[in-house]
């Protein structure tokens, strides 16, 4: 009997179970033009795509020239939920995935525990993560650190080595590589594949392909 090749599955969030990106870029770009300070959409996909809140202050202060104002973000976090609220949905196929995977799985995600449980309600994901969610809040340093996917696979534990990650992000690609794991970037959003792939790595593109890449199936 040959032995699964992973025990626990580890899903980023954003851009992988719901199809938020595309949302969050538009935002963003608003939220900028507001702060007096430009990036293009390119830069914005490059850049902020699955960042810590570190990473993300750090670039918009870079741009600006000047540090934020402490809770700058609370006057615009209104305009990302009135558009989640409107347009959000779940990555195709993903919930046909949760249904057939005959492995453990949990998330793990840079944003905060409201926000994922918002997006996984209004998806209607929420019942298959039920207990099993972890943020970047959980841990000293978010992705491209593997503090949170090492936190995520000691609570359940699952040894490193043994977990599989789904990503769409770089950051959140290097993460996984830095805790150990095997990475799968999911280039069916906004990333571009070659920007996925490295050692370690499995780039697919359509969501339905997951459970066979898991168990070490080739996909045509």
């Amino acid at each position: 009997m040959t032995r699964d090749p992973f025990e626990l599955v580890i899903f980023d969030c954003d851009g992988v179970l719901v199809d938020s990106e595309r949302i969050c870029v538009r935002i963003d770009a608003q939220v900028f033009a507001a702060l007096g300070c430009h990036f293009t959409e390119e830069e914005i996909i490059a850049t902020f795509i699955g960042s810590s809140g570190e990473v993300f202050d750090a670039a918009v202060e870079a741009r600006l020239g000047r540090p934020l104002e402490p809770g700058w973000y609370r006057a615009y976090e209104h305009l990302y939920q009135e558009a989640f609220d409107a347009e959000l949905t779940a990555v195709d196929g993903i919930a046909e995935v949760l249904e057939a995977l005959p492995l453990p799985f949990c998330l793990a995600s840079n944003g905060g525990h409201d926000g994922i449980r918002r997006n996984l309600t209004t998806t209607g994901l929420h019942d298959y993560f039920k207990g099993r969610i972890f943020s970047a809040a959980d841990v000293a340093l978010g992705k491209p650190a593997p503090d949170l996917f090492l936190h995520a696979a000691r609570t359940l534990g699952v040894d490193p080595a043994r977990c599989a990650v789904v990503e769409d992000s770089p950051y959140g690609v290097e993460a996984a590589r830095a805790a150990g794991m095997r990475a799968f970037g999911y280039a069916g959003g906004l990333t571009a594949p070659h920007r996925l792939t490295g050692p370690g790595t499995v780039v697919f593109d359509d969501m339905r392909d997951l459970p066979g890449l898991l168990a070490g199936r080739a996909v045509s």
